[in-house]
Parts: C-alpha cells; structure tokens; sequence
C-alpha cells in the first residue's frame, strides 16, 4: 500500500520520543514486552528476514494468506530463518490496531495480527460498521479485557514509539509502500511476493 507519509505524520499529530518504562525489583529488571520486537524462530539463525507492514493494507493481506504460511512451516519453523515483524501503519486506524497487537502478552501478537489482516473487511472496511467497535470484540476474543482495549487505544507513550520506529525506517531505508521486505539486511523488496520469489531472495541474501 503506497501512501504520503508527510499526510499521515499530520494527522498522527507530532512524534516524541518514546521510553519504555523499566522498575527494578530488588536486583532484577521489569522490560515493559510493549516495546519489545516482535519475532519468531530460531534467534540463531544464520537469516533475518524483517517484514514491515500495515493492518489496514490489502497487499500485507494477500502475502500473509498466501505466502506466509509457507514461509512459516519451511523457513521459520524449521530454523532456517528468523523473522521480525515491523509495525509501520499506513493510517490512523492501522495505528490503534497495532498499538491493541502489542498491549497483547508477546505470544499472541502474530496470530492476532494475522486474524486482522484476515478479516480487513470485517473491521477495517466496513462501513456499515464501526472499526472501534469490531476491533474491540476480536481483541476480547484474543483474551484482552475491555477496560485494558480502552486504556490500549489511548495509550500515548506506546502510539509514539510506533510512530517513531515507523520514521525512523522511513528514513533510513526509503520506504514508499508496505508491505516491504529486507532478508539479512542486504536484500530489500517492497511487494507481497510469492513464496519462490521469497526463496530467491534469502538465496541472494546468503
């Protein structure tokens, strides 16, 4: 999905630095899991695949219904590669979708991730609907309590970090549209490839 990050920025509102919030508990440290990557598969593995996508885009959902669950069973699982998702919404609801994905305890993120970008036409797109409200009930099915989706929406230190993180790839890597792609940080693409498209590029990228 292409789109005019200048528009967007704007009606985000300004980004601030974002921290996340640490306490120590006698000698052991609490990390706030909000503000953690997001990952699967061996953490030794000799590939980083890195995806950065929208929840609201179309083209993210074809390649994570089509492409994805191959990638997963013959590359992630396998240990052949690691993968880390990258939250870059490419509008304000993709914004509070993603914020809701990472308030979830880390184990749930990518399936609850992958429920939206399957039902996009359930609560992104229907307009006969209210997105705040069926966004609401699928992440009480994923097991997030109403009073915690509230607080999670309007969650300003976490709404920065995204936004952060978001400009700072914009930044450094170019981005113009999602979904987009870098395998071992040598290899970028920014389309929803096929599965033997996805191969040949790991195969450069080795």
């Amino acid at each position: 999905m292409s789109f005019s990050r200048r528009s967007f920025l704007v009606t985000a509102g300004a980004v601030l630095t974002a921290q996340a919030v640490q306490r120590s508990a006698t000698a052991a440290t609490t990390v706030d899991t909000r503000f953690t990557p997001r990952e699967v598969g061996s953490p030794t593995a000799k590939i980083v695949v890195e995806e950065w996508f929208s929840l609201t885009c179309v083209h993210c959902a074809h390649f994570a219904e089509n492409t994805y669950p191959q990638v997963k069973k013959n590359l992630i699982d396998t240990g052949k590669i690691r993968y880390v998702f990258h939250d870059f919404p490419t509008d304000q609801l993709a914004t509070v979708a993603a914020m809701v994905a990472r308030t979830l305890p880390v184990d749930r993120y990518e399936a609850f991730c992958a429920s939206l970008l399957a039902s996009q036409d359930r609560w992104a797109f229907n307009r006969e609907g209210n997105p705040h409200d069926e966004l609401k009930n699928m992440a009480a099915f994923a097991g997030m309590p109403a009073d915690v989706f509230e607080k999670a929406i309007t969650d300003q230190p976490l709404m920065q970090f995204i936004l952060n993180e978001q400009n700072q790839a914009q930044t450094k890597y170019g981005f113009d549209s999602t979904p987009t792609f870098r395998f071992n940080d040598k290899v970028q693409v920014s389309s929803a490839i096929s599965y033997d498209e996805f191969v040949k590029n790991l195969a450069q990228a080795s």
